[in-house]
């Protein structure tokens, strides 16, 4: 990174951007630095070890007390022994199995009921959350000469939702990370930009950089090209729907109202 410099009066100032000084990166993206939150995030980052290092030094405490223990099993069925045994006050020892079938059933069934009320809500939290992330964005209205439903077809899978922030992750698994707000994760609009800057086709989904000219068919797309309405396209399955968004982006196809 090197610092960005403006000339007055023949001296070399740096140039400040909403109070922050403004750095270029190698791929000449321009960043304004933000020094007080970098030192926040630096002062938090810290703080979390600590918290690791002690909850580490506590556990390694707490497991102190089983050291010359070999056979972790055994000294487990020891230990579920002891409790049968203190069961068997209170149940004789041929029906301990029976009773415990019966109440894991009861609580199997209660479970399987969260568990589908909480897929629901899960995909529920997801629409809102990151479909309506895409259909809200800047970016894609201002930049973008495909709808977000195309957008969110070929880049959504890249989003998931943890402690119920959108969070984005590149190609390669790794989060993406704010450049203006180092050691911050990257909000919306700047995580899509930047997956949309390792997009290999990028330049077909931009605004001004499509096809024109007299080589250019009809409605953008190229002589030949398979056409789907906007009907269509929403009764695919979503992976058929990413695989179109891709092809729409090359222009192999085209989306029509």
């Amino acid at each position: 990174m090197k610092l960005k410099t403006v000339e007055v009066d023949g001296k070399q100032y740096a140039e400040i951007q909403d109070g922050k000084p403004v750095y270029v990166e190698d791929d000449g993206k321009e960043i304004a630095f933000d020094a007080v939150g970098t030192r926040s995030t630096i002062s938090r980052l810290n703080a979390e070890a600590k918290g690791h290092r002690e909850r580490a030094e506590a556990a390694e405490k707490s497991l102190k007390g089983f050291e010359g223990i070999e056979d972790a099993e055994a000294a487990k069925r020891a230990l579920e022994t002891v409790k049968a045994l203190d069961q068997k006050k209170l149940i004789d020892a041929g029906e301990v199995e029976k009773v415990k079938e019966e109440i894991s059933k009861a609580f199997q069934s209660q479970l399987d009921e969260v568990s589908g009320k909480a897929q629901t809500l899960e995909q529920q939290l997801y629409a809102e959350k990151i479909g309506g992330s895409f259909a809200r964005s800047k970016l894609i209205a201002e930049k973008l000469a495909v709808p977000a439903d195309m957008v969110q077809a070929a880049f959504g899978s890249r989003f998931k939702i943890e402690d119920g922030k959108v969070v984005a992750y590149d190609g390669n698994g790794n989060k993406v990370f704010s450049r203006s707000r180092p050691g911050e994760l990257a909000d919306f609009d700047e995580a899509l930009e930047s997956l949309i800057d390792q997009y290999p086709h990028k330049d077909h989904i931009l605004k001004g950089t499509g096809a024109t000219g007299s080589g250019a068919s009809p409605g953008g797309g190229p002589a030949g090209a398979r056409t789907y309405t906007r009907a269509q396209f929403a009764a695919l399955s979503p992976a058929e729907q990413a695989t179109v968004a891709q092809k729409a982006a090359t222009q192999e196809v085209t989306i029509t109202d």
